[in-house]
């Protein structure tokens, strides 16, 4: 019923479905990309994002992606192969080889749940961006994650689970707007997407139910008891669960007059 290995094509699979067209929509809409701008995706992963934001920004504009991991930088690139105002790199986006104010817009998604220092990426963030410009971030908070099952404890022993270990900043939605403004941006927007379930095959595409669970096991959140019976619930009565993602769509005002460089620096 459920997946027990985490699939390679994941990003791409979500960012399919109808949950990720539809949020995904939503943060392109907040970006404002005009034809010509220099476009920067942070966490750019297989590079699920990297055409819409190429077709935005047209031939004369530039489209970065960023990613640490080699074998996504890779898939990034095949993806947009045939896109030649699209560059993917390998490199940190906590220290991002390139230039004060040479970035139009900024883009993360479900990329700071996942960094050692969410603070500063968004610095660098704030670095990279020129006056004028606009940043959107879509970031996940999982203590929203709510998941029917009869006895709460057990329920909330999983929810706690995926927040205390199973992911980094597992707070980083609520945290956003605040750490956004420490770092210099001025939040335009905040908007709360609730995605709901109620076909546990989508949900797992999603939670990796039967993934997380055995790590909760190991983990001595959940007994191995207490997994087998959540889990054969899971799989046999009617289904629910929920979590929210937020939206966070800033700006960069200064003073004009400030010259724009619009080069990357390194060769990744």
């Amino acid at each position: 019923m459920f997946e027990t290995t985490k699939p390679e094509d994941y990003l791409l699979r979500l960012a399919a479905s109808d949950l990720g067209r539809g949020y995904k929509a939503l943060a392109l809409a907040e970006l404002e990309i005009r034809p010509g701008q220099v476009v920067l995706d942070l966490g750019c992963g297989p590079g699920a994002d990297l055409p819409a934001f190429a077709d935005a920004t047209g031939d004369r504009g530039t489209v970065l992606g960023v990613d640490h991991d080699p074998q996504a930088v890779e898939q990034a690139r095949e993806r947009t192969g045939a896109l030649a105002q699209v560059q993917v790199r390998r490199g940190d986006i906590h220290h991002l080889d390139l230039a004060d104010r040479s970035v139009d817009r900024a883009h993360t998604d479900r990329v700071l749940q996942h960094v050692a220092d969410p603070s500063a990426v968004l610095a660098e963030t704030r670095r990279v961006l020129c006056p004028g410009s606009r940043a959107v971030f879509a970031e996940p908070d999982w203590d929203t994650l709510i998941i029917d099952y009869p006895d709460l404890g057990v329920a909330r022993a999983y929810t706690r689970f995926v927040t205390e270990q199973a992911v980094r900043n597992a707070g980083i939605g609520r945290q956003l707007a605040r750490l956004a403004t420490r770092a210099g941006f001025t939040v335009d927007k905040v908007i709360p997407i609730t995605a709901t379930f109620h076909d546990r095959e989508a949900a797992d595409k999603v939670l990796g139910l039967q993934r997380v669970t055995a790590r909760a096991v190991a983990a001595h959140y959940l007994t191995e008891h207490d997994a087998e019976q959540w889990l054969h619930h899971l799989a046999a009565e009617p289904f629910f669960a929920s979590a929210t993602l937020f939206i966070v769509a800033v700006s960069v005002y200064e003073p004009a007059g400030t010259h724009t460089t619009h080069r990357w620096r390194g060769a990744g």
